[in-house]
Order: structure tokens, then sequence, then C-alpha cells
């Protein structure tokens, strides 16, 4: 009975994550060595994307000229300038080893970085092996060397400073985030509550402000040129998808995956579920109803108000609400595809857990996910165990986080008696 208490502890309390996490990091520098001198590079976009930075580094600043193996340039201009670097490190682009290398780098970095916001919010160390033991994630990273890990890279920047109220910082990241691909533009709503309940409201528009601004300067190059060009295709909202890239709606059958119809529920149902959101999870803070909070906006509060609602702001406040808006965001994109997984998999386990799901359902439904998005193609089972584990996730996390809101309202009003009581 002893060891099977200690094991419980072990598996349980997040405070044995101090010495799990590095050894896990460990355990992964090995395993990236070996995927990268064992297994075969596949090249897919690298290609694509070095003729792209080359064309920008001889000169060309319209960006409807700027064209690769696989077409035009899609991204926004930071994902220009870091392959303009990985062009300069890697011989352009031919010296793939070194670019795994960076990649690999990359991958334990960014790692890092997801552990430490998992510990910020006490997350139970049975969680952290999930986050080494995605195939497809190994393969995202070291194998295809997709933008993705980037744009990924800069959204658990954004969250970890957000966790440590570090507020520019974070919207400094997330908007350069953006900039490299505007998929982090799914977990632009939860931002934007966030920072209107934890900053005065003249301070929330300045970080905004202060992300558009970040916005024009890495496209300043590409400005003066073709202004239209740039945004529409920077930022290309009417992307035609073919059905057989496809990885969630498969199951839907061609003909429907084409359809506007499809297209237009798709649309209703993500604002519908960010209207849900938003007004029963991420204004919660407030402890104001959607007409108040907004009504509020303008007034300004009571400076005791205004610290109380910024404490209920936490830690695990922040994380689930980008995350659970990333989830959203993926459950109703119109396609995904296989480098997509850089944003679910390491969101999976967390918003599983905030769901209120037992230890081994999580294992389950992770191990469900994860083997969906390594069948290649897609088929009409790993398609629909795709969209039903982001179903899962969505829906899990609202319902397992009402008694959350209760929670964290008593922490932080424990938080702001012992700052009355410092002071």
């Amino acid at each position: 009975m002893e060891y099977y208490r200690r094991a419980l502890n072990l598996t349980s309390d997040p405070a044995h994550a101090r010495w799990l996490s590095p050894l896990l990091l460990g355990a992964e520098s090995c395993l990236c060595a070996f995927i990268i001198f064992r297994i075969p590079y596949t090249e897919i976009d690298w290609k694509a994307y070095m003729q792209q930075v080359s064309q920008y580094l001889d000169g060309e600043r319209d960006y409807t000229l700027i064209k690769g193996g696989t077409g035009p340039l899609v991204y926004p201009a930071a994902h220009v300038f870091i392959y303009s670097i990985l062009y300069k490190l890697t011989e352009g682009g031919k010296n793939i080893l070194v670019a795994q290398a960076i990649f690999a780098w990359l991958y334990l970095a960014i790692l890092t970085l997801v552990m430490a916001c998992y510990r910020k919010v006490n997350a139970p160390t049975y969680l952290f092996p999930l986050l080494v033991l995605s195939k497809r994630l190994h393969s995202i990273f070291l194998l295809r060397l997709f933008n993705d890990c980037f744009a990924v890279g800069f959204l658990f920047i954004a969250i970890y400073a957000y966790q440590h109220r570090i507020w520019t910082v974070g919207s400094v990241a997330y908007s350069f985030g953006v900039g490299t691909k505007m998929s982090l533009l799914l977990a632009a709503p939860a931002i934007a509550t966030i920072l209107l309940q934890a900053l005065p409201f003249k301070r929330a528009v300045n970080a905004a402000f202060l992300m558009a601004q970040v916005q024009i300067t890495i496209a300043f190059p590409f400005l003066p040129v073709n202004p239209i060009g740039y945004i529409s295709r920077a930022f290309e909202f009417s992307r035609q998808f073919l059905y057989k890239w496809t990885v969630n709606w498969r199951f839907l059958g061609e003909k429907t995956f084409l359809s506007r119809e499809f297209t237009i529920a798709l649309l209703a149902v993500h604002l519908s579920l960010l209207l849900l959101f938003t007004t029963t999870r991420w204004l919660k803070p407030s402890r104001q109803s959607p007409s108040e909070s907004v009504a509020n906006l303008w007034r300004s509060r009571p400076l005791l108000l205004h610290q109380q609602m910024a404490l209920r702001v936490t830690p695990a406040h922040i994380m689930t609400s980008v995350l659970s808006a990333m989830a959203i965001g993926l459950l109703c994109a119109r396609s995904l595809h296989y480098q997509f997984y850089a944003y679910i998999a390491w969101s999976t386990p967390f918003l599983l857990w905030k769901s209120k799901l037992h230890p081994f359902a999580i294992y389950a439904v992770w191990a469900v996910q994860e083997w969906a998005w390594n069948v290649y193609p897609s088929t009409i089972p790993s398609s629909a165990a795709v969209v039903g584990c982001l179903l899962i996730q969505v829906f899990g996390v609202w319902w397992g986080t009402a008694q959350d809101i209760l929670e964290e309202d008593s922490t932080a009003d424990e938080e702001l008696l012992a700052h009355e009581h410092v002071d």
C-alpha cells in the first residue's frame, strides 16, 4: 500500500516536475539526435521556403512576385526574415543537417518553455510524458522544418510572459508569431479578453497598438512597393483548399467539403463557440455580465476593484483561455494539414486535464489523436478521430472549468488580502 501511495504521489504531485522536466529534456536531446541521424529527411516545403527568401535577398519587394516550387509566398514577413537567416546559416538551404540541428534546438527550447508553462499552473506530473511522446510532432520539427515550429514557439513565449505578467513582451511575441503564420490569429479573441481584464483600458489599448506596430514594422520593406499585395498574400483568407490534403474533414466526403454551405456552417459554429466561451469563461475574472463588461471598458474602475479583477486573471486562466481559443479555431478550421499538429500536440494534455478527465481517459484520448495524425494519407476513420478529439477538448474544457472559476476567485481574493496585509 505504501508503494502505491508513493507511485500516486510521484505521478500527481506537481512538485516532482522540477526534476522530471530535466530528465525528459535529456532523453529528448538523445532522441532528437537519433532521429536526425537515423531517419531520412522528408522534403516538403523547405526548398520552396529557400527559393522564396532567395528572391527577397536578391532585392524583390513585391510580395505578389515572390514564388517557390509550391506556389506563391503566402506567409507574413516574419516568416521571410526567419528563413532568410536560416538561408544564410545553411548555405542557401543546401545543408539540411545544419537546418535539422537548428530545429532540434528550437524544439528543445520550446519544450522547455511549454514545461515551464505547465509547472506554472501546477499541472500533475503524469501529463509531462505526453509532451515528449508525439511521433508526428518530432516529424514536423526535425524532418519537415515547417514554419509552424516558430509560430508555436512565439505562442508559448506569449503565454509564459502573460503568466508572469510581462505584458509587453507577451504582446510583442504574440504579434511576431502572427507575423510568422496567421494561424495564431485564432488566439486573438482570448488574448483580447485577457488584456482587457488584467490591464487598465488604456494599457490594454496600448498593447493592441504595440501588436499593430510590430506588424507594420516587419512588413515595412514590402508595404511601400505593393501594400495591398502584401496584405492579400500574407493574410489570405480566401485560399482554396484541396480535399486530397485535408486531415480533418475527409469523412464528410468531397462534395460536402467543397460546398459553400459547409464553409458558412463552420464560420457560424466558430463564432458561436467564441461567443459561448467569451461570455461564460473568458470574461469571468471581471465578475460582470458581458454587457456590463463592454459598458465598463471606458470607465475608470476604482483601484481596488481593478486589482481584484486583475488578480483573477491567473496563470491557469491565461493558459486555458489561449489554448482553448486555438482548439476552437482548429476544430472549426476549413482544412487542417499535418503541420497544424504543432499547435495541438502540446495543448491537448493541458486541455484534457482541465476537462477533469481521469488520467487513463486523458492518455486514451491522446493516443487516439496521435494515431489519427500519423495516418497518411488521412482516412475516414482517422479524420473523424481528429475532429472527435478536438470536440472532446473544446467541450471538455468548457465543462471542466466551471468550478475552476470559483477556485480562482478564492485564490485571487486570498492574494489580494495578503497584499493589503503587507501594505
